[in-house]
């Protein structure tokens, strides 16, 4: 009876084009949370045991297969062979804005980039990175925006609160502080 459950856990997933959510897969295999959890632990040993190019994965909430990290750089150039699905500069600077201060307007991503959003969030939109979530309160009732269950799956995390902290993206006050002086040279020459 276990190998008839594992394996059509192992079905379920491998159909799945979501990550497939435990509370789902104990409804159809009408078992508990508790042993659908025993049943992904067992076969994420296995499959490293096994050394397989590709392992059960648990993100966005749920389990999907995954290829294994480390053919990550094969698989990659194998998804990118003629196509071009790599993000702007402009792309991933609106991404992260939306993905650390969500929910948020695009005139509020306009004015954190400096530069209108408009194209950008509407590209990020449509490849489902992002998602309106609502509408805030105030004049027009702008569109918020909010990152996706497919933005989380694509970094391979289960929740926004395993993003790293802001923080460490900033400069340090040595850094601010060598910048201030250099732009305090720079008005010193314009001014002279």
């Amino acid at each position: 009876m276990r190998d008839d459950l594992q394996r059509a856990f192992e079905a379920i997933v491998l159909v799945a084009v979501e990550p497939v959510q435990t509370a789902t897969v104990a409804e159809l295999l009408e078992i508990s949370e508790t042993e659908v959890e025993e049943l992904a632990s067992a076969l994420q040993q296995r499959c490293r045991d096994e050394q397989r190019g590709f392992e059960l994965g648990f993100v966005a909430g749920g389990y999907r297969f995954q290829t294994t990290s480390d053919l990550a750089e094969i698989v990659q150039r194998f998804a990118n062979r003629g196509v071009s699905t790599r993000l702007s500069t402009a792309a991933l600077e609106t991404l992260a804005i939306v993905a650390y201060r969500q929910p948020v307007s695009r005139a509020q991503i306009g004015a954190l980039r400096g530069v209108n959003a408009d194209g950008v969030v509407k590209l990020l939109e449509g490849r489902g990175y992002i998602a309106a979530t609502g509408r805030a309160e105030g004049p027009g009732q702008p569109l918020l925006y909010g990152t996706t269950e497919l933005f989380l799956e694509r970094l391979g995390l289960f929740s926004l609160t395993q993003l790293p902290p802001v923080e460490e993206f900033l400069p340090g006050a040595d850094a601010v502080s060598d910048f201030e002086d250099t732009i305090r040279g720079v008005d010193d020459l314009t001014s002279a």
